[in-house]
């Protein structure tokens, strides 16, 4: 097998942001794609088949072209610009850097980081309704969140409703400690978490004293008609189907509602329907609501939580096979 040479010139002043402290990213370049990367004077050397030498060069100048951006380089943006060059839609990692949805409090921005993040915060902008399903760390809930503070910013609508259906684990609900809205925030912290990271603590207060921004268990929409609100559903697969029904039919006009959930992840007593599964089924078809499907490959959290993700699906398709071969009934 020939080995070819690549060697092209870069910038200095970017090339410890695009290989990381102690070349940790260079390495794993060179690993990923059975290459070898010199750099001297700025100027960089890429020994392979060339194949791989096109691969890595292509990987390097996106990089390069974040990093021009004033973007200090991830692990995960070495890691999932590697994945997308595999497919040559690596020109999609700066397209995606301009998707800027806002700021948090602290000035950091946020932005879609995978192609499937992207295709969720667009169908959010262009559908009444969007489901959004996937595992744990894809951004699900974030990105609903930062849509919604941006449209409630914008006066796009008057009000942000965040809900999520309260799962007793073990415990009910009247044995814990102090008033009903202490007994029902472990359930809505991660909701409140994502507030004042985005909002603010002191914003998220006040909007929240006015009755702007709404915090509250699923229950509470029964009975209600939202109009003018982006509202938020989380952990959906824990609803069940008449739940899902009653707040589907609560959205008035001028709104836009946001269900998120992961469908490997459910609370429900054995033996329960959830009423994602139901709803996907019943509205797959509807004009107006967007349904995205985000998987292992947009985890943005510690590339270790992508692993584990991989991991469980392995193990769980593993499972599903024994299961279909001794002939058992299919649960999921």
């Amino acid at each position: 097998m020939s080995l070819t040479e690549l060697e092209w010139n870069v910038d200095n002043e970017h090339l410890s942001n695009v290989f990381g402290m102690l070349d940790e990213y260079l390495k794993k370049i060179e690993r990923t794609l059975h290459v070898t990367i010199i750099v001297r004077d700025g100027f960089v050397k890429i020994i392979g088949t060339a194949k791989d030498c096109e691969l890595a060069r292509k990987t390097i100048d996106q990089l390069v072209k974040l990093s021009c951006k004033h973007k200090e380089i991830t692990e995960h943006d070495v890691d999932y610009c590697l994945s997308l060059v595999f497919e040559d839609k690596q020109d999609e990692m700066v397209l995606m850097d301009k998707e800027l949805i806002c700021h948090t409090i602290n000035g950091k921005p946020v932005k879609p980081k995978t192609l499937g993040q992207k295709d969720y915060v667009n169908a959010i902008r262009k559908n009444m309704i969007v489901f959004g399903m996937g595992p744990a760390g894809t951004g699900k809930t974030y990105l609903a969140m930062a849509m919604a503070i941006t449209a409630f910013k914008n006066e796009e609508v008057n009000k942000i409703i965040l809900t999520r259906p309260a799962i007793e684990a073990g415990e009910k609900l009247g044995f814990l400690p102090g008033d009903l809205q202490s007994k029902v925030d472990p359930y809505l912290r991660p909701l409140y978490d994502a507030l004042y990271q985005i909002m603010g603590a002191e914003s998220f207060l006040k909007n929240m004293e006015k009755g702007l921004i709404e915090v509250a268990p699923l229950a509470y929409m029964r009975g209600r008609t939202l109009d003018n609100a982006f509202i938020i559903l989380d952990e959906a697969q824990n609803t069940t189907p008449a739940q899902m029904k009653m707040f589907l039919t609560r959205i008035g006009f001028g709104s836009k509602a946001v269900i998120t959930g992961d469908a490997t992840q459910k609370d429900l007593s054995p033996g329960t329907v959830s009423g994602l599964d139901v709803a996907l089924k019943v509205l797959k078809s509807v004009e107006g609501i967007g349904i995205c499907t985000l998987t292992s490959d947009d985890v943005v959290r510690h590339p270790l939580v992508q692993k584990i993700v991989n991991a469980y699906e392995k193990y769980e398709a593993k499972q599903q096979k024994k299961v279909n071969k001794n002939g058992q009934y299919n649960k999921r």
